[in-house]
Parts: structure tokens; C-alpha cells; sequence
């Protein structure tokens, strides 16, 4: 066999924040005092009531398959809370539960995407976006959205980006990896220019409560007339920490809604039962203090990196990560070893700080790296100590 592997298979590169994430909990194994912060999860318990709902329905002997799309009493509570917090309108029908959110998105790649279509991807980007993309036999077409625009993109970078091929574009707010909010005048100009054109809006919302000073609004809600070729993916990991649970959704037009649970029976099957009725608990168990101590340990890494020499970092609006500019640091040395790039400065942070992050060349953005303050205050402390430290001993 000439070779073992499909082409499209072999497109795939390996998720840069699961292969930190890995020899970060490699070196904690070997006893090594690291701090995490390279993964995006957060530190604290998925609400009591839903764990013991999911306990509950696997003691009762609720294990048996639901349909497809997830079950029904879920469906009409994701759509109540749709309409209840987002003032979006959708029917049971149109949403689809999945196996987490990133699987949601995959679905929708699958569902709507021909080989060789368009999606317009705004960098900094969640790093399995274009290689979902790319799978499902599209072209991400990746725009730069740098600081002087809060990495945020600008209503003519959307229109200069569109072509006959665009099939998609996909907005992720609050955003990981800047942990930028688009505010609701921004999605409006957005919207004045998709609406010149038939294509379909991806929006991520899966940081959605996790919002410091602003207001989440979605562009479903800012722009009423594209609803019809929107897509919004939702789930459960981050603001119920119930990453593990594997739950997401989204909610979209009905035939889109339809092929995705019908391509969905094909793969996957219906999420896990019990995750299901934990789902259900979850969202009348959403803990609003988990906001007052992310912002505390946001405002003290901020603070902590743009007091490093050769950082700069912008004060992120939402979701859980810092993203400074370490620019400034790249052509300088550490005992010798030269830091050249981004990714560079993770490995030695971590090798000689004992700090785990991940380099921004996994978001499409070299030169920054992402740091997750889901990790305790006093790490969060700690951690802007040894990079004080590490950074003391860089040498031109």
C-alpha cells in the first residue's frame, strides 16, 4: 500500500493546545510544579445539580439511546434559554444537541461546504477551525485582525475577503484565543455587508456568559434579517465546566437543522444520555460569581504581563485567556538559547519556568501566546512571578 493515510487525513495537524496540554500533565506526573495555562478549561466543579442528575439518570437506568438530534426535553430547554437570555426564537426542531461543541461545528462544516468553498476565517482563530474546515473539503481564507481593531473583524476586511466562491464566515465572540467581544454596533456594520451576499454566518458563542464589563449580544439578534442563514453553535463545557459531559448544540434553520441530525444519526448518534439530563440541570444552575473571579485573576495576569519587559497585552472583554504581544522578547536570549519565535518562548517558559501556555502560531498569529487564567488566584500570582523571574534572565 503506496499510502496508508487519505489525503485528507493527512492535512490534519495536531491540536498545538491538546499537545501542550499533554506534556504539561507529563512533567506533573513526574512530579514537576507546573502551572497550567495552557488549556482552556475551567477550574472549577460542574454545578451539583447536574452532576447528580447525570448520577441520577444512570442509577435509574436512563443509559438507552435518544433520538438523534438529542432529546426533546432538552431541545425545548436550550430554545427557552435561547429566547429567554438571548432573544433568539427557535423550535425544539431546530436545534441539535452533539457530542460538545466542537463536534457541532464539524457537523456544520460537513453540512454546508462543498469541495473548494470559501470560509472566511478572522486570525486570531481557535486552532481547530481551519482544520475542520479544510476536512470537510473547504478553504479557510484566514484575515488578519490585529490589536488596533481588538482583533475583531472590520466590516470592509469582510467585504474585500468575499468572493463567488465564499460559502461561510465564522464569528467567534467572546473569542478564544483574545478573549475579544464584538459589541453590537460592530455585528450591525457586520451585517450591513452580509446581507449583500449569500452566504451563510458561523457564530461560536461557546464563551457566551463569560463576559467582563460588556454585553454578549449575538448577530442573530443585532441583525433579525439573517437569520435564515445563521448558525449558532452553543454548548456546556465553559460556563458549566462540564467539559468531560461532551454537550453542544446549535440552533439553525430547519433544513439545516434536519441534515445535521440526519448526518449526525450516520456518525456519532445522539450525544450520551446522561449528559443530556445533566444538560437539562445545567442551565438553571449557571453560578454568576464564576464572572467576579474571572475578571479578579484576568486583571492581575494582565497587569502581571504588560509589567514584563517586551509584553504587551490588551485587557480581554470575555471568555477565560490572555493573549499578549511577546514581539518584543523575540530575538533575545535565555542562558544562551535563542527565542526567535513564539512557540520558542513557550517551550523555555516552560522548561525553565515551569509555565504552561501555547504559542500564537497555533491561532494564526505568531508572535502572541495564549495564557488560560481558568487555574487558581494563587497560580495566577505565581505564575506572573516566575515569568518576572525568566524574564530578568533574558539577554540580548
Amino acid at each position: 500500500m503506496e499510502e496508508r493515510l487519505s489525503r485528507r487525513v493527512r492535512t490534519i495537524r495536531p491540536s498545538a493546545t491538546m499537545s501542550v496540554d499533554s506534556k504539561t500533565k507529563q512533567l506533573i506526573a513526574k512530579g514537576q510544579p507546573v502551572i497550567n495555562m495552557s488549556v482552556g478549561e475551567p477550574d472549577f466543579h460542574t454545578p451539583v445539580p447536574a452532576a447528580f442528575a447525570g448520577i441520577r439518570a444512570i442509577t435509574n437506568g436512563q443509559t438507552r439511546y435518544t433520538e438523534a438530534a438529542g432529546m426533546l426535553a432538552l431541545r425545548k430547554a436550550i430554545a427557552h434559554k435561547l429566547q429567554a437570555e438571548n432573544g433568539l426564537h427557535y423550535a425544539p426542531e431546530q436545534i441539535v444537541v452533539s457530542n460538545g461543541a466542537k463536534h457541532t461545528l464539524y457537523n456544520i462544516f460537513v453540512t454546508i461546504l462543498d469541495e473548494g468553498d470559501e470560509v472566511i476565517l478572522p486570525a486570531p482563530y481557535w486552532t481547530s477551525y481551519p482544520e475542520q474546515i479544510r476536512v470537510a473539503g473547504g478553504k479557510p481564507v484566514v484575515i488578519e485582525c490585529g490589536p488596533e481593531t481588538g482583533f475583531k473583524l472590520t466590516p470592509d476586511q469582510l467585504a474585500a475577503a468575499i468572493t463567488p466562491r465564499t460559502k461561510a464566515v465564522l464569528l467567534n465572540s467572546p473569542c478564544n484565543p483574545t478573549g475579544s467581544v464584538y459589541h453590537e454596533e460592530e455585528l450591525k456594520a457586520l451585517g450591513e455587508v452580509l446581507r449583500q451576499h449569500d452566504i451563510y454566518v458561523v457564530l461560536d458563542e461557546i464563551y457566551e456568559r463569560l463576559v467582563y464589563g460588556v454585553k454578549h449580544v449575538s448577530l442573530v439578534a443585532a441583525c433579525p434579517d439573517l437569520y435564515d442563514r445563521s448558525l449558532v453553535v452553543n454548548g456546556f463545557s465553559k460556563a458549566f465546566a462540564m467539559t468531560g459531559w461532551r454537550l453542544g448544540y446549535v440552533a439553525a434553520p430547519l433544513d439545516l437543522a434536519k441534515a445535521m441530525a440526519s448526518f449526525q444519526s450516520h456518525s456519532t448518534g445522539s450525544p450520551a444520555t446522561m449528559s443530556q439530563i445533566a444538560g437539562e440541570t445545567a442551565l438553571a444552575h449557571f453560578d454568576p460569581s464564576v464572572i467576579d473571579v474571572f475578571r479578579r485573576r484576568r486583571d492581575a495576569l494582565v497587569a502581571g504581563l504588560n509589567s514584563l519587559e517586551g509584553v504587551r497585552c490588551l485587557v480581554p472583554e470575555g471568555a477565560f485567556y490572555a493573549f499578549p504581544d511577546i514581539r518584543g522578547v523575540l530575538g533575545r536570549r535565555y542562558e544562551g538559547q535563542a527565542i526567535e519565535t513564539s512557540a520558542d518562548y513557550c517551550e523555555l517558559l516552560l522548561e525553565h519556568a515551569l509555565v504552561a501556555s501555547v504559542p500564537g502560531e497555533a491561532f494564526g498569529a505568531p508572535g502572541y501566546v495564549r495564557f488560560s487564567y481558568a487555574v487558581r488566584d494563587e497560580d495566577v500570582i505565581e505564575a506572573v512571578n516566575r515569568m518576572r523571574e525568566f524574564h530578568s534572565k533574558l539577554t540580548n
